[in-house]
């Protein structure tokens, strides 16, 4: 799997498979990163992209000592499929 990226300039967390790029739109604040919007490209899709990249987000997030606040639903979703991440939820 590819490495995260934070594409400061774009807001985003970026993974770049295969010439593609998935990514999570984010704000950061002042102790916890606002994680607004996920999107796989199509030619990625079907392959655990999506949770590749919410794990690894959420992985540095905690590495960081950072909370989210996860307003894109896949990100929730993620979140409430794999408890061991809602201790990060603000």
């Amino acid at each position: 799997m590819a490495d995260l990226t934070d594409n400061t300039a774009r807001h985003r967390y970026e993974m770049t498979i295969d010439g593609a790029t998935a990514f999570i739109e984010y704000r950061k604040e002042a102790d916890h990163v606002v994680l607004v919007h996920t999107e796989v490209p199509e030619a990625l899709s079907g392959r655990g992209i999506g949770s590749a990249i919410a794990r690894a987000v959420l992985d540095d997030a905690r590495a960081h000592g950072r909370l989210v606040v996860p307003e894109c639903e896949f990100i929730a979703g993620y979140i409430k499929r794999h408890p061991e991440y809602a201790g990060l939820v603000v």
